[in-house]
């Protein structure tokens, strides 16, 4: 797996196809849900072993980091701009023809409208001309499903979810078959990392930098609280904590290096207990459902699972839980096309498949059923 910055006017030229056996299913994935367009060809086997030959993402940061967050009609266009580039990129590097191909799988929800429909439609129209099988595809069940390609895990494990959008935990039953245990009531992770560093004057990506910053700074400095802990729901809350560190920076202004570090620091200090207590909630929750053994695993998924500290203390957790942790390689905790097209291959393998009207959704739930968290609104 790589992940690359392509330029839009140029390609790659063609590469030695990895050895693939003939049963393998082999699907293209396209990712434009948000800010980064990606595409990338997955082989599943027969014994659903995954291998990724290729993966290409192109990032929008430097088209919006003059903003302060993420346009939606900059990301939308500058998908449109580049996304077949990316995707001959992808089976150039993949060392594939379109005939090769046994599926197209695209990102078609949740996320932002424009660039949704943009890797969408491009996905069925590549469908229809190779004469393959379509999958509209859940974004958030490509992050779930991201450990089957990745450490070869299949359901059911427990997963917390924890991105710039979302923020939940969820037993995954099976391939489209979720429960979702607790979400958060307000802000996800990522949006409270975002904008903590904003409010810190640190720049885009906002998550990054105040662990970058965190690594200097004195975490017991600030007292700031745990938002939920102890409750039992698995639920989660960031935005009191958010508005405590703006307290706290406003009372110790004017801010010098060290202060926004030690407040960088306090407030991944208090992430990172609220998340494990609530983690270890919902590890009560399914202890009946996944007995132990080493299947008995929490899965790590979306953005902010690349924040070390957040590993770190997860994993301690885990190891005094019975559980194993199993997170993705930093490149496939961001968006990417690989978990696009394994989520493809897994439901393609089940002969599930769309039609060329499937819809884009800026909202998909992985648990419709689930009872509304009291405050959570569309978050849930």
């Amino acid at each position: 797996m790589r992940r690359a910055t392509v330029d839009p006017m140029t390609t790659t030229g063609p590469s030695p196809r990895p050895a693939v056996p003939k049963d393998s299913l082999l699907v293209l994935g396209i990712e434009t849900s948000c800010d980064e367009t990606a595409a990338s060809v997955v082989a599943r086997d027969a014994l659903g072993r995954g291998r990724i030959l290729s993966n290409v993402v192109r990032s929008q940061f430097d088209m919006h980091k003059i903003y302060g967050g993420v346009v939606p009609e900059i990301a939308a266009r500058a998908h449109g701009d580049c996304l077949d580039h990316i995707i001959s990129a992808a089976m150039a590097e993949a060392g594939i023809a379109y005939s090769d191909l046994d599926a197209v799988a695209a990102a078609s929800g949740p996320g932002l409208i424009g660039g949704l429909i943009v890797g969408a439609v491009s996905g069925k129209a590549l469908a229809l001309a190779a004469g393959k099988p379509f999958l509209a595809i859940n974004h958030l069940e490509a992050h779930a499903l991201t450990a089957g390609l990745t450490d070869g895990i299949k359901p059911p494990y427990l997963m917390l979810l924890v991105s710039g959008g979302h923020t939940q935990l969820l037993l995954v039953e099976g391939v489209g078959r979720y429960r979702r245990l607790g979400t958060t009531i307000d802000d996800a992770l990522g949006e409270a990392f975002d904008k903590t560093a904003k409010l810190l004057g640190l720049p885009m990506p906002g998550g990054p930098n105040v662990e970058t910053q965190a690594r200097a700074g004195d975490s017991k400095r600030f007292k700031l609280p745990r938002p939920m802990l102890g409750r039992p729901e698995p639920h989660f809350s960031f935005a009191g904590l958010k508005t405590a560190v703006r307290h706290a920076a406003k009372a110790a202004a004017p801010l010098d290096p060290q202060d926004v570090a030690d407040l960088c620091a306090s407030f991944e200090a208090a992430v990172t207990d609220t998340v494990c207590d609530r983690v270890a909630v919902a590890m009560g929750l399914v202890s009946d459902v996944l007995p132990p053994g080493p299947q008995r695993a929490l899965v790590v998924a979306g953005g902010v699972a690349a924040n070390t500290a957040l590993r770190t203390a997860l994993q301690t957790l885990c190891a005094a839980r019975g559980f194993v942790l199993l997170a993705p390689p930093l490149g496939l905790c961001t968006d990417n096309g690989a978990m696009i097209a394994w989520a493809g291959a897994e439901r393609l393998a089940l002969g599930l498949t769309d039609g060329l009207n499937a819809p884009v959704r800026p909202r998909w739930p992985l648990d419709p059923a689930a009872s509304p968290a009291i405050g959570a609104g569309v978050k849930a």
